[in-house]
């Protein structure tokens, strides 16, 4: 078999001459034929914009009708931070020399239970929140929104990693405790339905649904669950525990404040701009399932009180939470006459501090502790 050569191997043809190219492209009477062309758009009026079901280019930002969207998406990017910035070594000392079991036991579970959440939060934003706004400034903060999620999932996967737990057993744990599946399992129930592409949001019965489904999403899940699920790591650092993650967690919770006062003052404009009521029995029915899976979830998390915090502290401040929200959104608080028993909460919560991170950085958290709740 004769070798083989250069020339016997398949060569692109060789390309015509521009001229003869120029010349294919001219009918033979030297008249080009008209092409068609895209006629011009008229321009947008900003009070076009909707929240939803909006008729503006949607591709269009400014002017702004919601400059107060604009302004969460500049805080946010004014927040930024990573895990990385936050040492852990006193932790890993801590979990394996200082903690109870029964401390050990809450400091993981509400780890298994807060990384599965943030998942399922970034995609309701992504897959079911952002792509239904018809708002550009709204997508632009939910954009942003999305990517703190997954900061907060890195965070939470940092401090399992870093401690040396077990993390497909960790992780998993929100499927095979009942009182983390549950949580889990009513929040997909609740946000599924919206999920899909083809939910119609010109039917006013599926308005609600949504309408519905976002407030459970922005004032029950990030509003009352996160903000309240922090709180068992939150009351170890103030006995001096765990203060790596517990600080990790003060600025995931700066994070979520944000997203809180976005999403009540999304549902606020959306029921005035679409002149919708939020059924109240609807909305009893929403509390009630809330405040059951919290109450199961505070039960196996704190089967074992820790000093200073216990299951039936943990769910009196959930209503107590819950009630502030429902103020906050101007509907009927769910659990009259709930206390603040923890006090030091929202202190807690706060961040107002300059910090040089391993000296190379001075990190101001701004916004959280600013935001005005009552």
């Amino acid at each position: 078999m004769s070798a083989l050569r250069f020339d016997d191997w398949d060569q692109p043809a060789a390309p015509k001459p521009v001229a003869a190219v120029i010349d294919a492209e001219i009918p033979a009477n030297g008249v080009l034929p008209p092409r068609p062309h895209t006629a011009a758009l008229a321009p947008i009026n900003a009070a076009d914009k909707r929240i939803v079901n909006g008729k503006a280019d949607i591709n269009q930002l400014a002017p702004f009708k919601y400059p107060w969207a604009w302004e969460f998406f500049l805080k946010a990017n004014r927040n930024h931070w990573t895990p990385l910035e936050i040492g852990m070594a006193q932790d890993v000392h801590d979990y394996h020399h200082k903690l109870s079991p029964a401390e050990r036991h809450v400091f993981e579970n509400v780890l298994a239970y807060l990384t599965t959440s943030d998942i399922l939060a970034m995609r309701n934003i992504g897959l079911a929140v952002m792509e239904k706004m018809s708002a550009p400034e709204l997508q632009i903060y939910q954009a942003r929104q999305v990517y703190e999620e997954a900061l907060h999932t890195w965070t939470y996967q940092h401090c399992i990693e870093s401690i040396g737990l077990d993390q497909q057993e960790i992780y998993n744990r929100y499927r095979v405790v009942p009182e983390i599946h549950g949580k889990i399992a009513l929040a997909n129930r609740r946000l599924g339905k919206v999920l899909r592409s083809d939910f119609d949001l010109a039917d006013r019965a599926n308005l609600h649904e949504f309408a519905l489904s976002y407030f459970f999403f922005a004032v029950i899940f990030e509003g009352c669950w996160f903000y309240n699920g922090f709180t068992p790591i939150f009351a170890l650092q103030r006995r001096g525990l765990m203060k790596g993650a517990a600080e990790q967690l003060q600025y995931i919770m700066r994070d979520e404040v944000l997203h809180c006062a976005f999403g009540i003052r999304v549902i606020r404009e959306l029921l005035i701009e679409e002149n919708l009521t939020l059924d109240p029995a609807a909305l009893r029915e929403l509390w009630d399932e809330a405040e059951a899976a919290e109450f199961a979830y505070a039960g196996f998390i704190l089967k074992e009180p820790i000093l200073g915090y216990n299951a039936d502290l943990h769910v009196r401040q959930f209503r107590f939470v819950a009630n502030r929200r429902a103020r906050q959104v101007g509907v009927e608080e769910p659990f009259p006459g709930a206390e603040n028993v923890l006090p030091w909460l929202d202190e807690q919560a706060n961040l107002r501090k300059e910090k040089n991170f391993f000296e190379t950085r001075v990190t101001e958290y701004q916004t959280g502790g600013a935001l005005a709740w009552d």
